[in-house]
C-alpha cells in the first residue's frame, strides 16, 4: 500500500478513536462538580432555588438531593426557593403553592409560584450567595426560566452573587416557533425568544444579562458551572421528571408541540398516565380519531379537563420523535372540530407568543407555510444566541 494511503488511514483511525473517546466520556452536570463551587459557599449564608430535579447523580443511577449533600458538607443553607410545581414537584400546573418547610431538613421553603413570583426583600436580606439548580426543558412557556429571570433581578437588586449549576437541555438541539411579541408578555413568556429557544439555563441566564432584560438594565453577578462533555446535539433524558405531567423523554420532546393545545378546547392527557403523549376531546369525530381516553384525577392533575368524560383523539406514544414543533396535530384537530368558534381560548396567544399563528390556523395555512413566516425572526434570534452559547452545537 502506498505511504500516502497508509498515512491517510492512520489519521482517519486516530480521528475516529478521538471521536469515540469523546462520545464515551461521561456527561457531568454542574451540581456534581462540587469542587468548582463548594469552596465559594463556606462560611456563607446560602439560598437555593431547587425542586425534585436538583440532585447529584451517582454512576450506579442513584442520586442524592443537592440540599442533603450540601448540608452534609456543613454548608449553611438558610432558605429554599421553590418554582411552579413546588419543591417536591407534586403540585399541579398553575396550582397556587404556599410557603412551608421541608419535612426532612426543616428548612423553610419559599414559594416562587403564587402571589410572589419574585422573592421579597425580607427573604434575601441575610443571604450571601444564591444557587439555582433546576432541570429545564428548553421551552419558552415552561415557567422555570421566568423564575430564573425574577431570581436574577432580585439578586442584582440586592447585590447577591448567583451560581447556576447547569444541566443539559433535552430540547437543546433545535430552535423553532414564533418569537414572542412583547405585547403578549406574561409569566409563560417573558423574553423575545422562540417557543423552543435552544439554550441551557446557564446560557439563557447569560442572555438575560447580555440583552439587559432585567428591570432598570440591572446586571446579575453570575457564575455558571458548566456541564462537562455536553453539546447541543447530545441526546439527554433527564433521570427525574421535571414536572408531574412530563413523565418521560417522549413527553418532553412532544411538549413544545402539544402544549399549544392548552390554549384550546383539546386535552393533552392530563389526568392519564400518558400526559403530553396523547390529545383529544369529547367533541372530536370518533370516526377520524380512533384512540380513546378518559381523564381522571391523579398526582399531576387534581381536576383534569374533561374529567370522567370519554375523549377521542390520537396516541403519539409510539410515534417517531421529529425535531421541531409539529403543527399538524393542532391543524388537524381544528379542521375536524365541531365548534371552531370555541376551539381557541385567550391563553393560546400567550403560549404562541403572537397573534399570527392563531390567524394562520383559522385561515387554513399548511404547516410549511406557517413555519416559513417564522424563518426571518428565528434567523435574527440565532445570531443573537450565538454570543451566549457555552456548548458546541
Amino acid at each position: 500500500m502506498p505511504k500516502n494511503k497508509i498515512l491517510f488511514f492512520l489519521i482517519l483511525s486516530i480521528y475516529s478513536f478521538a471521536q469515540q473517546s469523546a462520545i464515551n466520556k461521561a456527561l457531568v452536570v454542574g451540581a456534581n462538580q462540587t469542587e468548582k463551587y463548594v469552596y465559594k459557599l463556606n462560611n456563607k449564608s446560602i439560598g437555593i432555588v431547587a425542586n425534585q430535579t436538583s440532585v447529584i447523580l451517582n454512576e450506579d443511577g442513584s442520586y442524592s438531593h443537592l440540599i442533603d449533600s450540601l448540608l452534609k458538607l456543613k454548608i449553611n443553607i438558610k432558605r429554599v426557593f421553590a418554582p411552579e410545581h413546588g419543591f417536591r414537584g407534586d403540585a399541579d400546573a398553575g396550582e397556587y403553592v404556599k410557603n412551608g418547610s421541608d419535612k426532612k431538613t426543616g428548612l423553610p421553603i419559599i414559594s416562587l409560584y403564587g402571589k410572589n413570583k419574585k422573592p421579597a426583600l425580607n427573604y434575601l436580606k441575610d443571604i450571601d450567595i444564591m444557587i439555582f439548580d433546576i432541570q429545564d426543558v428548553g421551552v419558552r412557556f415552561y415557567t422555570y426560566i421566568s423564575t430564573l429571570h425574577y431570581i436574577m433581578e432580585a439578586c442584582a437588586e440586592q447585590k447577591i452573587p448567583l451560581i447556576i449549576l447547569d444541566r443539559p437541555n433535552p430540547n437543546g438541539d433545535y430552535i423553532d416557533g414564533p418569537v414572542l411579541d412583547m405585547k403578549y408578555k406574561s409569566f409563560v413568556g417573558m423574553h423575545p425568544v422562540p417557543i423552543v429557544h435552544g439554550m441551557t439555563v446557564g446560557e439563557y441566564a447569560k442572555m438575560i444579562n447580555g440583552e439587559s432584560w432585567l428591570s432598570d438594565e440591572l446586571h446579575c453577578d453570575l457564575t455558571v458551572i458548566k456541564v462537562t462533555n455536553y453539546s447541543h446535539s447530545t441526546v439527554y433524558e433527564p433521570p427525574i421528571p421535571p414536572s408531574p405531567n412530563l413523565p418521560n423523554y417522549k413527553s418532553i420532546r412532544l411538549y413544545p408541540s402539544l402544549c399549544l393545545f392548552e390554549g384550546t378546547s383539546i386535552s393533552v392527557g392530563r389526568g392519564t398516565d400518558d400526559q403530553f403523549q396523547v390529545y383529544g376531546s369529547p367533541e372530536l369525530n370518533p370516526m377520524i380519531y380512533k384512540y380513546q381516553f378518559k381523564p381522571l384525577p391523579n398526582k399531576g392533575a387534581k381536576f383534569p379537563k374533561y374529567q370522567n368524560k370519554l375523549c377521542f383523539g390520537e396516541n403519539l406514544k409510539n410515534s417517531k420523535i421529529n425535531k421541531g414543533i409539529q403543527l399538524n396535530f393542532i391543524l388537524k384537530a381544528y379542521e375536524n372540530s365541531k365548534n371552531k368558534s370555541q376551539f381557541f381560548n385567550d391563553f393560546f396567544i400567550k403560549l404562541s407568543g403572537d397573534n399570527t399563528l392563531i390567524n394562520n390556523i383559522k385561515i387554513g395555512f399548511k404547516e410549511l407555510d406557517i413555519k416559513k413566516k417564522w424563518s426571518k425572526t428565528i434567523k435574527s434570534y440565532s445570531k443573537m444566541r450565538q454570543f451566549y452559547l457555552l456548548y458546541p452545537l
